[in-house]
């Protein structure tokens, strides 16, 4: 649906379809669903972060309460925050002014 859409678009649809690929019939993830998505989806934005307390906090919420689930706003949410705490981030911007 998006073939002739701009790189931004095609990007968050692939979010949502990788999303919705995983979830349960209702759209939602468990926290253990979600953690493991986002360590097989994420992993280059997630390596290395394991020792910053942010990281720390946002992944031990998702092992604390396995009965509440992540709807795709909060997983666009969680995907927001590891992004912008990630050192990937940064050599993402260093290679925009290298060029």
């Amino acid at each position: 649906a998006l073939g002739k859409g701009s790189d931004l678009e095609k990007a968050f649809a692939t979010a949502a379809l990788v999303y919705n690929n995983s979830a349960d019939p209702e759209g939602k993830l468990s926290k253990a669903e979600t953690k493991n998505l986002l360590q097989t989806q994420f992993g280059g934005f997630i390596r290395g972060q394991e020792n910053k307390p942010k990281y720390r906090e946002i992944i031990s919420a998702l092992d604390e309460e396995l009965e509440n689930k992540i709807d795709f706003e909060d997983f666009m949410i969680l995907l927001v925050s590891l992004t912008l705490m990630s050192d990937l981030l940064q050599e993402i911007k260093d290679m925009k002014t290298t060029k």
